[in-house]
């Protein structure tokens, strides 16, 4: 008997989330790369800067963003909260680093070395450039030599030193919330709840952060810094204590709130949309990645947070068995895409704007819909070939070296 057959015949039922890889996940990667892509589009064509509601609604494709936060906070944090509730032990923290950098690191250098060669050749010879670009510090330049989030080609790139900082944070979040949940005796739920306040603290860190880029005078550069992000961040690691918890205590209460969400993703997506279109008006300031008020990146960071958590969280519990989500989500379609899609992150804003130079097009003059129709199969396949010649070759020494580590642990 298997495994999950075993688990299967406990009287509770299968356990929500269970740890185990989720096709569906893939396919929300997808969907969230693809939305920032979307987003791309619309910037270069000027579609997101028209009065119609689709205007509006591609104009906030950057909730892909927050997807994928909440993504990595979910994904990454799952080992630290099954120790934190005895079901597991801690990560080693140097395998884990080295994992995430060649999880990372490959793919996106060959990208910038593409972008700054095609682009920007000008600068090939600055060593400044080189090492902002490629050591992943280029949001901590207080001088930079482009205007926006990045040069040509390259500016959807500032999310990655935010990722990258919260690998490095990571390991350091996790004992902090350990040291909380855990400072006094106390059982699974005292725990989980005390973890739950410590996430909801690292949240709330996002608003106080928020405050401080708009006082005494706006400082638009903090926008682009981790404090800025961690509620979705905590979101993902709150939804990831969630799934242990419930496996820790199969027939709890925190059990039965992850099976109704689990079972629940038509509902919990109504929601996922609907917070989507309130954040898609004005409530939340410009059609940029930063409201130009307090109020304005209070409510897009939480609404955005909201939609990607209610995307994300019912198919995070599931219980494995066959969904309409699941099909959804989940076909080797969306699994395909979801499995390419950092590299079709990568290299999308390369790709429009290599068509834009060959084509000798100007921006802002319109034609979404034939752009997108040639940016999205173009960046797929170069994001497939990104894929399989850099992306895996890295990810396989990286699982060399997670088995080197727990072998080495375990003597």
């Amino acid at each position: 008997m298997t495994a999950t057959q075993v688990d299967l015949d406990t009287p509770a039922g299968p356990v929500p989330g269970g740890g185990r890889h989720l096709n569906s996940l893939d396919g929300v990667r997808a969907v969230a790369a693809l939305l920032v892509l979307t987003l791309h589009v619309a910037s270069v064509t000027g579609e997101m800067y028209g009065d119609t509601e689709f205007s509006w609604l591609v104009a906030h494709g950057d909730v892909g963003v927050a997807i994928f936060f909440v993504l990595s906070g979910l994904l990454l944090y799952r080992p630290w909260a099954a120790a934190l509730l005895g079901s597991g032990r801690r990560p080693d923290v140097r395998v884990y680093l080295w994992r995430r950098a060649l999880r990372v690191l490959p793919a996106y250098w060959v990208a910038v070395i593409a972008g700054l060669v095609a682009f920007h050749s000008a600068r090939l010879g600055s060593v400044r450039t080189w090492v902002e670009w490629l050591g992943l510090l280029s949001i901590y330049d207080p001088d930079p030599w482009w205007t926006g989030t990045g040069p040509e080609g390259l500016y959807q790139m500032w999310t990655l030193p935010v990722e990258a900082t919260f690998y490095l944070a990571l390991p350091l979040f996790g004992a902090g919330v350990a040291f909380l949940a855990t400072r006094r005796d106390g059982d699974v739920d005292r725990r989980g709840s005390r973890a739950l306040v410590a996430l909801a603290l690292l949240g709330s860190v996002s608003f106080a952060y928020i405050a401080l880029t708009f006082w005494p005078t706006w400082k638009p550069t903090m926008g682009m810094h981790l404090p800025r992000y961690l509620l979705w961040f905590s979101l993902g690691m709150a939804v990831s204590l969630l799934a242990a918890w419930a496996k820790a205590q199969p027939g709890g209460r925190v059990s039965v709130l992850c099976r109704a969400l689990g079972s629940s993703a038509g509902a919990c997506w109504l929601i996922s949309a609907l917070t989507f279109v309130v954040a898609s008006t004005e409530l939340t300031g410009p059609r940029t990645l930063s409201g130009d008020t307090f109020w304005a990146s209070c409510f897009k960071t939480a609404l955005y947070g909201i939609t990607a958590v209610f995307l994300v969280a019912p198919l995070a519990l599931s219980d494995g068995r066959p969904s309409f989500a699941d099909r959804a989500l989940g076909n080797p379609v969306m699994r395909f895409l979801g499995r390419v899609s950092y590299s079709l992150f990568l290299w999308h804003v390369l790709v429009i704007a290599v068509l834009y130079r060959l084509a000798d097009m100007k921006p802002l003059t319109g034609g979404f819909w034939p752009v997108l129709l040639v940016v999205v199969p173009v960046s797929v396949l170069v994001a497939t070939l990104s894929h399989f010649l850099v992306e895996q070759p890295a990810r396989r020494l990286g699982r060399r070296l997670g088995r080197r580590g727990r072998g080495e642990r375990d003597q």
